[in-house]
């Protein structure tokens, strides 16, 4: 997490609170296809495709789950929400990440993210965020199964932290004559048996007969739902707007944070003897 102190400001009995105290917060997913964000003060989730138009073409800045071009990305966001914000006044930026994106990808979100002029950036798992945006129980092992446009990603939850994830470079976006469905079920269901072989513990196999928890576009496609319940012998379970699940997390998170002493700058309450 990286923090940059303000000055707080302070309104009087006949005073507004600045603008900026209406807009304190962005929740961002950089996807592949489309990014979303969500913004405080707002209703509803921004929805667009991730493309910047530096000259005479359209520049995808993200492929297949990371970000190529961070200037690129940054530009491609003062596009889209430049003219949503306040002029004046720094904001908490809560970015969702690949749980195998690392910090290359965390480094490169950063950059890209400057020209929102953060005070504090936040990033938080992909899975983490979906598990987060359906209410689900973090205390169980908890499996994630996110089919986006150009990646698929498998990631364990146990006590709401990452402890294995697979992905492939392969998503709904690739479908066509030539690569059925199968393809994506088939791949999902080896990245799931590698990880039911090599977890010394019973946590995926108690997270998967709980049942996975389906995000991205790939969860509203019947034929991948139906095919993968089939393959895994297990339930599978699309969650609410499954393509926007990801964004709300965040945003769930952005608005816990925003409270935070931390975040806020007020003094935590001392702790009293008992």
């Amino acid at each position: 997490m990286t923090t940059t102190p303000h000055p707080r400001a302070v309104a009087g009995p006949n005073r507004p609170w600045p603008l900026y105290r209406q807009c304190s917060g962005i929740a961002l997913d950089l996807g592949s296809a489309r990014t979303r964000a969500w913004i405080s003060g707002r209703k509803g989730v921004l929805d667009a495709p991730t493309v910047t138009f530096p000259g005479d073409g359209a520049v995808y800045p993200i492929q297949r789950g990371s970000i190529v071009d961070p200037p690129g990305t940054g530009r491609m966001l003062d596009r889209l929400l430049g003219h949503r914000l306040p002029r004046f006044g720094r904001r908490l930026i809560v970015l969702t990440a690949p749980a195998l994106g690392g910090i290359v990808f965390r480094t490169q979100a950063r950059i890209a993210v400057e020209v929102l002029r953060p005070s504090t950036v936040l990033t938080i798992p992909t899975a983490r965020a979906v598990a987060m945006a359906t209410d689900a129980d973090l205390t169980r092992p908890l499996l994630v199964v996110d089919i986006g446009a150009h990646l698929t990603e498998v990631t364990l939850l146990t006590d709401g932290a990452v402890t294995d994830a697979r992905h492939t470079a392969l998503g709904t976006s690739d479908l066509d004559r030539l690569t059925p469905p199968t393809r994506i079920t088939d791949t999902i269901v080896a990245m799931v048996t590698a990880m039911l072989e090599q977890d010394s513990t019973s946590e995926t196999f108690d997270a998967l007969r709980a049942g996975a928890l389906l995000a991205g576009g790939g969860a509203l496609r019947p034929d991948i739902t139906y095919r993968l319940s089939r393959q895994l012998h297990a339930p599978v379970r699309p969650v609410p707007a499954p393509h926007t699940a990801a964004v709300r997390g965040a945003a769930r998170l952005m608005e816990a944070a925003r409270t935070h002493p931390s975040t806020t700058g007020t003094p935590e309450p001392a702790a009293h003897p008992h």
